[in-house]
């Protein structure tokens, strides 16, 4: 068993985020592990840009609501308890409402992550659906 150091939480990088989010690394696995696992807090607004994940990622919702679309589907809603799973290769973001914080507990493998263009704020405010009152 190992007890292991945890790094400072870090800034998510602006070409890679809209608005302000942190990330807290929780796990990086060495070889042969690919596993991943970040801790992410967005400030309202906040989001991913586009990108996708070369062995999908599982996204499972902590704290506030999260909005969730896939690139060509419906923009969904995902609450607290709520698991998301974005397959191999699919283009997708994630990230806050405009009046919550959000945090996400991100699991994925390898780091084969392709970072595309920001999400348009047409993108962002478009309806939503799987939302629950």
């Amino acid at each position: 068993m190992q007890l292991i150091k945890q790094p400072p939480t870090s800034k998510a990088p602006a070409e890679m985020f809209t608005g302000d989010a942190w990330w807290d690394v929780i796990y990086r696995g060495e070889e042969p592990s690919r596993a991943r696992a970040n801790v992410v807090h967005f400030a309202p607004g906040a989001r991913t840009a586009w990108h996708s994940h070369g062995l999908g990622q599982t996204l499972y919702i902590v704290e506030g609501i999260a909005l969730i679309q896939s690139r060509g589907g419906h923009l969904i809603e995902a609450h607290p308890g709520d698991i998301v799973y974005t397959p191999p290769g699919e283009e997708h973001w994630h990230g806050a409402t405009p009046d919550r914080f959000m945090i996400h507990l991100a699991l994925w493998e390898g780091d084969d992550t392709t970072w595309l263009e920001h999400v348009s704020d047409a993108d962002y405010g478009a309806t939503r659906s799987g939302t629950r009152h």
